[in-house]
């Protein structure tokens, strides 16, 4: 009876192990083979493979933002978190931004991509500006402002409400956004002016410098839309990044500062700056060529696997690995993640081909890219319930930002050795992964004679029953809960093998039980 049920149940499991194999691991490394002989990796072109990793997130992506508004999650919230707030919103707009460098790419070079961004994206973008617009995902802010949440400070989600509509309409253009608009970035622009030290703050007593040069380069971008003219405004807004507002041992503008004195609170960290260069090489692009000098001697690190930049100088000693916060990421052995990930826009931006063959190939290896164009690392990496694809939306925003300026060009170097032994990691593991189950179901039909299994019946239910449910979570729960009971499928059905002494036995009651009936 139950020897081709268990057989099934074998073989089943081990053609899972095999498709797991190719897919996790060894479709992956061919993948990675591909991507880092990209052109773009290295220099100021669009790498082809964003357009794939594009394409994959806006079919996700307008899906979840669309239900998210239609819920209207943000409006109960009680915990004001990071996660479950800024980065729904935060996220849409990075999907935006990218969104945009990609049809500005296309438009300049078609044989990237034989459809435009903002054609196959269109409802796409159109529930991400929408989730941004939303009044419901306000409500952190509004905890924090009251009523006046967009006529005062309040600076990092203005800016990120400005830039979901603007790139709607350079996307789009057909105007639902253009009135809100012009009065979102005129009152912010106004008000940042005339400021005391051209700085506002995010939160209550809280000023970012990383998020006014978003701003500001937010606002400038806005008049080819609206046919303003904020140059002036974006020259003088310099001053907020002068003088007292940078830290005193690096000359480069602190992490934190304070409206009212106009001093840097905090020191200058990586992920402030790699964030501000990209906006300043646009903005200010001779300032954004001496920051990025100092930001290069006091924070560039390398040694024998790796290089990149530091979350905080060379004079700061950090642990081998630090929790800082949501936005910066986790700092491993001196290395800020987020630094080096908005670093690679940062070095597109200035020219610095150097720095960006060694960042953006360590980070495409370490994304752990799927063959659907999910790019697993970032995904996991992010707000799973609140904002899944705020990984992904980030890296792509990094590999696809482009500047407006051109810069004197560093030659590519070579990348790191850690890329190459990832590379090989991921092969190793596939062929590991790839050889056990064929393996595994090899012995089973050589033994299977010899293996005693308990509870046949009972087994062969349990792994259905586990199989069925684990399709069930992937469709319509959580596709990693999904992949965890689908690996719980794997345990059965448990056996073991007898020995000779104890097969003769067995044999014996048989022919006895025969002798009987």
């Amino acid at each position: 009876m139950k020897t081709l049920q268990l057989k099934h149940c074998v073989y089943a499991n081990s053609a899972i192990m095999v498709a797991l194999s190719l897919y996790f691991f060894l479709i992956p490394a061919a993948l990675l083979v591909v991507d880092l002989n990209d052109p773009g990796l290295s220099s100021g072109q669009t790498p082809r493979f964003a357009f794939r990793w594009h394409r994959s997130l806006s079919a996700r992506y307008g899906t979840w933002a669309r239900d998210r508004v239609a819920a209207g999650p943000a409006s109960g919230l009680s915990d004001l978190g990071v996660a479950g707030t800024e980065w729904p919103v935060f996220g849409s707009v990075f999907y935006l931004w990218a969104t945009e460098a990609l049809q500005q790419a296309v438009e300049e070079d078609p044989s990237l991509s034989p459809r435009q961004p903002k054609d196959y994206a269109r409802e796409a973008i159109r529930a991400a500006a929408a989730l941004v617009a939303d009044p419901n995902q306000a409500t952190w802010v509004k905890e924090y402002w009251g009523d006046e949440y967009l006529e005062k400070d309040n600076l990092f989600y203005r800016m990120l409400l400005i830039s979901g509509m603007l790139s709607y309409e350079r996307l789009i253009g057909d105007g639902q956004y253009l009135e809100p608009l012009r009065h979102h970035v005129e009152t912010l622009a106004k008000e940042l002016d005339a400021s005391p030290h051209g700085l506002l703050d995010d939160y209550p007593g809280y000023c970012y410098p990383i998020d006014i040069s978003a701003a500001i380069a937010t606002i400038r971008r806005a008049d080819s839309v609206l046919g303003t003219d904020h140059e002036a405004f974006a020259q003088r807004a310099l001053r907020g990044f002068q003088g007292t507002r940078l830290h005193s041992d690096t000359q480069l503008p602190g992490y934190m500062a304070s409206k009212r004195t106009g001093r840097a609170t905090d020191v200058a960290r990586g992920i402030g700056l790699s964030f501000m260069l990209i906006w300043a090489a646009d903005l200010w692009p001779e300032t954004a060529q001496e920051w990025y000098q100092k930001y290069e001697h006091h924070f560039w690190q390398e040694d024998f696997f790796f290089a990149g930049f530091r979350e905080y100088s060379h004079d700061i000693e950090v642990p081998w690995l630090q929790m800082n916060d949501p936005d910066a990421g986790p700092v491993i052995r001196g290395y800020g993640t987020g630094a080096c990930a908005f670093g690679i826009a940062a070095a597109r931006a200035l020219g610095r081909y150097d720095h960006l063959s060694s960042l953006a190939s360590q980070a495409l290896v370490a994304s752990w890219p799927l063959p659907n164009g999910t790019l697993l690392v970032p995904r996991f990496l992010s707000n799973l319930s609140d904002a899944p694809y705020l990984g992904e939306a980030c890296t792509l925003f990094a590999f696809a930002h482009r500047s407006q300026n051109v810069f004197p060009t560093t030659p590519a170097a070579g990348f790191p050795i850690s890329v190459f032994l990832g590379v090989a990691l991921y092969g190793l593991i596939g062929i590991i992964l790839l050889r056990a189950p064929i393996v595994n179901a090899m012995r089973w039909r050589k033994d299977f004679h010899r293996r005693h299994v308990r509870a046949q019946r009972l087994q062969v239910y349990l792994w259905v029953e586990v199989l069925v449910i684990a399709v069930i979570a992937y469709l319509w729960i959580h596709v990693l809960l999904g992949f965890i009971l689908l690996l719980m499928a794997q345990f059965l059905p448990r056996s073991t093998l007898m020995k000779a002494k104890r097969m003769r036995g067995r044999k014996k009651r048989k022919d006895r039980n025969k002798g009987v009936s």
